[in-house]
């Protein structure tokens, strides 16, 4: 009992150091001469106490890879109770690279703040309940590594031209994409504060939409990184990927979860409602393209494999060619 009280008390004690330092402020930024490049940084977003064991379960995964240098778990949920808050860092604190940091808001755009614990040029932003093997995730590293500008992932999206409505729409498309989700996304440390602390009163209008919907934060990564380097995302073939999100997929087995909390884990993403989601996110994109008074996202053709059997590019001696060269 004694010990819950003080990880209660540490954690109070962090969450207002975080509100009394300015993420913006240049003179708390770090070096990045001094950033290491043979790691990466994992950021994994957590919100719902009912995915809490698959959260412990990636950030214990990522924590024991020699690439990752550090992993943060950021949690928004301001509502949830300290003393679940203080149980869940007991438990991630059995592993020395893991912090848990309790966010000040539940602002999505926090996911993106820069912080002076990120030690690494690489960052991975992802979610609590998605899984990649280890060979997949150290080849996504490594296409990066061959294309710092870029964002990189298993997992994307297109933004489209509806002629019939003449508005943009969020949509898939089988052969071409321009939007990287944040289920899985490797991106340049200072992407970090261009999205959270540069753009102007432009910027700020957008990061306000996406307070207003909740939703759509990976969207204006895109549209940050796309407007800094008229290029689109890569998109990385994996060997095995299991989005525990999807409700296509049964998280009940292996995470020990009965009867109605697989459910909940299932349903508990803003994604999980498909149709009104795609919509929404459609809003997105037309409201920063009138932000914005341009289009900067750009598409991406092809996925980058590991393998030379298979269709597509491949990364040899950090370029990228197609596969049967």
């Amino acid at each position: 009992m004694e010990m819950i009280h003080v990880l209660i008390l540490f954690f109070s004690v962090n969450a207002l150091r975080t509100l009394s330092t300015d993420p913006c402020d240049p003179t708390v930024q770090r070096d990045p001469r001094t950033l290491r490049s043979d790691q990466l940084t994992v950021l994994i977003n957590g919100y719902s106490e009912s995915r809490i064991p698959l959260l412990q379960s990636l950030a214990a995964t990522y924590s024991a890879s020699p690439l990752v240098s550090s992993v943060l778990v950021l949690w928004g949920n301001p509502s949830t109770p300290a003393q679940t808050l203080a149980q869940l860092a007991q438990n991630l604190s059995l592993h020395s690279s893991i912090s848990l940091l309790r966010q000040s808001s539940s602002s999505l755009n926090a996911r993106f703040l820069p912080r002076f614990s990120i030690a690494t040029h690489a960052v991975l932003i992802c979610d609590d309940d998605v899984d990649i093997d280890h060979e997949s995730f150290e080849f996504a590293l490594r296409v990066w590594g061959s294309n710092r500008d870029r964002l990189i992932g298993f997992f994307v999206r297109s933004h489209d031209l509806d002629l019939s409505r003449k508005e943009w729409i969020y949509t898939v498309h089988p052969d071409k994409y321009s939007i990287l989700l944040t289920k899985f996304m490797i991106l340049r440390n200072d992407y970090l504060f261009k999205y959270s602390c540069e753009g102007g009163p432009a910027r700020v209008l957008m990061r306000r939409i996406v307070d207003r919907t909740r939703n759509c934060e990976d969207i204006l990564m895109n549209f940050v990184v796309a407007d800094e380097t008229n290029a689109g995302p890569i998109l990385v073939g994996a060997e095995r990927v299991r989005d525990y999100g999807d409700a296509r997929n049964d998280v009940d087995q292996r995470w020990g979860l009965k009867g109605d909390e697989g459910v909940k884990v299932k349903e508990v993403g803003l994604s999980s409602r498909r149709g009104e989601h795609r919509k929404r996110r459609g809003n997105c994109i037309r409201e920063f393209h009138r932000v914005m008074g341009r289009m900067p996202l750009r598409y991406g053709y092809g996925k980058v494999v590991n393998s030379v059997g298979e269709q597509g590019l491949c990364e040899k001696g950090g370029h990228l060619v197609f596969c049967d060269q």
